[in-house]
């Protein structure tokens, strides 16, 4: 059985710098279920792609929080997808499957992989790549697929934000957050978050914000109803979970829309649903990877019209944490475990 490698050699396939894919690569692996320090390199064949994928050469990966709970063995990859961790990566296409129209070897993309983001080679499916935007870094590249595809989806399809309404987001220091605040300020919304910290509040404000709640030291229901006027929020953004389900319906304006993306203090909640009824709420969620290719190519389609020209001025960009080298993926699932960070993790793959 030939390699992936192989295959691209025997049929002379080269990036655009010229050199050969190789038909090893190095990647990162969970060797066991556990903590930072089970993430280990690895060496690996480059995948080879199919009918309708690319092959990219990374050069960046985004950090994300599946990634950690992936690590820990509480959410496997669906059926099909590579069992490294990496949910997004930036590079250059290197090879190409068939049936593709749009790509060619050594355009500068970045892209929503269901997995193998943490490795120097990661094979997707064409409708999850976009055109890396203009001015950016690989880095930064690499900061956008899961952030951009899930707020856009999650707040503006599933949510239903329009302009004059009132958005809530929950962690508004994290990379999901940092990306919903400065989507919905551009589209017109108001925007509430809470944070941590002052640090972090200060970090909300300065993108866009237009009330920050430090949710240590201030109740968030009692504050989104001043800030509305007693009204609540028209959406809520939320990967709590927990108690943070009952506070939702008190925080949520009539006919109000909550959105669940995450459960990071718990899936089990007990809650008042006369909340709900009297309110008449919406209360939904989605969980993006596990999702089909054509879904995936429909939220690319969407943000390249409507969100792409904002990141080719900057109106929005990621907001960038901290990088580290692709070897020490530890020690960015360290970072993002204690909580500190503002923004993206990303990992630097060369």
């Amino acid at each position: 059985m030939q390699t992936a490698g192989q295959r691209h050699e025997e049929t002379g396939q080269y990036m655009a710098s010229g050199q050969k894919i190789p038909a090893k690569m190095t990647a990162i692996a969970i060797s066991q279920p556990g903590g930072p320090r089970v993430l280990k390199p690895e060496t690996r064949d480059v995948p080879a792609p199919g009918p309708g994928e690319v092959l990219i050469r990374v050069h960046a990966a985004g950090v994300n929080r599946p990634d950690v709970q992936q690590r820990k063995g509480a959410y496997p990859p669906p059926p099909g997808a590579s069992d490294l961790p990496g949910l997004e990566a930036a590079g250059e296409i290197a090879a190409l499957g068939d049936e593709i129209s749009r790509w060619r070897i050594g355009d500068r993309v970045c892209a929503l992989t269901p997995g193998g983001g943490y490795a120097e080679y990661v094979k997707v499916h064409a409708g999850s790549v976009l055109p890396i935007p203009a001015g950016f870094t690989y880095s930064e590249a690499a900061a956008v697929p899961e952030n951009y595809f899930t707020v856009w989806h999650n707040v503006f399809e599933r949510g239903g934000l329009k302009k004059g309404e009132t958005l809530l987001v929950h962690g508004g220091s994290s990379g999901i957050g940092t990306t919903a605040i400065q989507l919905a300020s551009a589209f017109g919304a108001y925007v509430i978050t809470t944070a941590g910290s002052k640090e972090k509040c200060d970090a909300c404000l300065r993108l866009g914000a237009d009330r920050a709640i430090n949710y240590r030291q201030q109740d968030f229901v009692a504050e989104v109803k001043d800030a509305t006027g007693g009204r609540g929020a028209d959406v809520i953004l939320d990967m709590v979970g927990g108690d943070y389900v009952a506070r939702n319906y008190d925080a949520a304006a009539v006919e109000g829309r909550i959105v669940q993306i995450a459960v990071q203090a718990g899936a089990v909640a007990s809650t008042d649903f006369a909340k709900l009824m009297v309110k008449r709420l919406v209360h939904t969620g989605s969980t993006l990877r596990p999702r089909t290719v054509e879904f995936k190519a429909a939220i690319a389609v969407a943000l390249e019209a409507q969100v792409w020209p904002l990141l080719g001025t900057r109106k929005v960009a990621p907001v960038m944490d901290m990088i580290f080298p692709l070897t020490e993926a530890w020690r960015a699932h360290e970072r993002m475990e204690e909580g500190e960070h503002i923004g993206k993790i990303v990992l630097d793959v060369g």
